[in-house]
């Protein structure tokens, strides 16, 4: 069998549950509603990888740089040295278009050689169209071509996805974006008896991944995923 490269994401207890990490070059899909450490989990994976000498790209459509910077600036992260020294670009972006943020995606991790990458989200960036067939075809022909790009630039990327509470059974905003990647990192949030977060690895391509639901903390560390599974 071929050797399949992989990527250590760093994130303490998640890599022992992938094989050692990341495929290399693929595409990952963290889908979950608000309040469950997606930004926090690209952050840290991103953070990582420089620490190992790799150049990431965080491209946000939600968020202003400042405050992503902020608020991960509790967990001992300085990323303004990295800024500083053209290894990380935190670009924020107006998703006015698809093909636009897939350009300046392009121009930025060529820019810096990035060889991980983030989006921050995929739901913001195919916001704002219309739900006629043919606007609904082009839509995806252009997601599809988006993820494709990445996978020709070589790098190895997580993709968020927002999830609404009422509609967990959807990863995606038209259900086709999760048979595209390479993988789905599910991260849910429950309040009912104690606010616990949980990952599910729904999928993962050449990868004999962990089946459970696993529960994880965000300590001053960042997140940290248990070795309970339930």
């Amino acid at each position: 069998m071929p050797i399949v490269e992989r990527v250590e994401t760093g994130i303490p207890g998640f890599d022992k549950l992938i094989e050692g990490g990341l495929v290399k070059g693929s595409t990952n899909l963290v889908a979950g509603n608000a309040g469950t450490g997606k930004t926090l989990l690209c952050m840290q994976y991103l953070w990582n990888g420089l620490l190992k000498g790799e150049n990431g790209v965080y491209v946000t459509l939600e968020q202003r740089p400042e405050d992503i910077l902020a608020d991960v600036s509790r967990f001992g992260w300085d990323f303004s040295k990295y800024i500083a020294a053209g290894k990380f670009k935190l670009e924020s972006l107006i998703a006015s278009d698809i093909t636009t943020v897939t350009t300046k995606i392009v121009e930025n991790v060529k820019k810096i050689g990035a060889k991980r990458f983030a989006l921050d989200s995929l739901t913001i960036a195919t916001m704002g169209w219309r739900e006629s067939p043919d606007e609904a075809f082009k839509l995806r022909s252009k997601s599809f071509d988006m993820l494709n790009t990445l996978k020709s630039l070589g790098v190895t990327s997580m993709i968020i996805s927002e999830v609404e509470r009422a509609e967990k059974q959807s990863l995606s905003r038209f259900g086709f974006e999760e048979f595209v990647v390479d993988s789905v990192l599910l991260l849910n949030y429950m309040t009912v008896g104690g606010a616990s977060r949980t990952m599910q690895i729904l999928k993962m391509r050449r990868t004999d991944h962990g089946k459970k639901i696993y529960p994880f903390d965000i300590t001053q560390q960042g997140i940290m995923i248990k070795s309970l599974m339930i």
